[in-house]
């Protein structure tokens, strides 16, 4: 059955594909495509680089003067790589590891190969913040521990690593959210995701309406994150 004028039901109804496509100039399932590109770099940059910040940052602190591994050679070799990574602007990280890129993935384009320096840039900066919050934990905990006949490991896994979660947290939300702003700048070499976006059929055609739509989405990102990663160290403070 048709409504007046010959227009079906399906016809008069409001149809938002073809009203976001007119409004912002891309598909919605291109917009679908993009967010799901900046999730993928954000999640696996993310674990990677955790794994890897952690790992530097219990050299730095394991291995420090006074540390339970005293090592002042690899301490001091770790810091430096620390130092000059964090002191490097992302894009100049991007491009400067382009060959490497090229030999792990086979290619210097696309989300995947994008994780190569978001891993790079990220795990420092991580590092760094870790390294702090182990640092937090107080003395007397350790050495509670140690007069207890703990081995070091145990004392990482069972003493350190619990009083310094909730701090830990805090961090890799702080990181989180810089991680994100990185995921974005990768989309000026190809990357993909919401700063392709942005960038290609945002800025590139003038389109103000997309580029705005960008910005909310990212802002929405950081403030959903930041409020997770709160509540997930306040729950785990209390929880202490």
């Amino acid at each position: 059955m048709s409504t007046p004028g010959n227009i079906t039901p399906a016809q008069a109804g409001f149809d938002f594909a073809a009203w976001f496509k007119d409004f912002f100039g891309i598909k919605f399932d291109k917009l679908l495509g993009s967010l799901g590109d900046t999730l993928y770099m954000l999640g696996w940059g993310l674990i990677i680089g955790a794994a890897v910040g952690f790992l530097l940052a219990l050299v730095l602190v394991m291995c420090r003067r006074g540390g339970l591994w005293q090592n002042r050679v690899a301490y001091g070799i770790v810091n430096v790589y620390v130092n000059i990574v964090r002191s490097m602007p992302f894009i100049i990280t991007l491009v400067f590891v382009f060959p490497l890129t090229k030999v792990i993935v086979g290619k210097t384009y696309g989300s995947t190969a994008m994780l190569v320096p978001l891993v790079i840039y990220i795990s420092p900066y991580l590092a760094r913040l870790m390294e702090n919050s182990l640092l937090e934990v107080s003395p007397g905990i350790i050495e509670a521990a140690q007069a207890m006949g703990a081995t070091t490991w145990q004392i990482i896994a069972r003493f350190m690593l619990p009083e310094a979660l909730s701090s830990m947290v805090l961090a890799l939300t702080t990181g989180t959210v810089g991680l994100l702003g990185a995921t974005a700048m990768a989309g000026y070499v190809g990357g993909g995701g919401v700063g392709d976006l942005a960038l290609t059929y945002g800025y590139q055609r003038y389109n103000l309406p997309l580029l705005i739509l960008t910005i909310v989405i990212l802002v929405v990102f950081v403030q959903l994150l930041q409020l997770l990663g709160n509540r997930v160290s306040a729950r785990l403070r209390s929880h202490r």
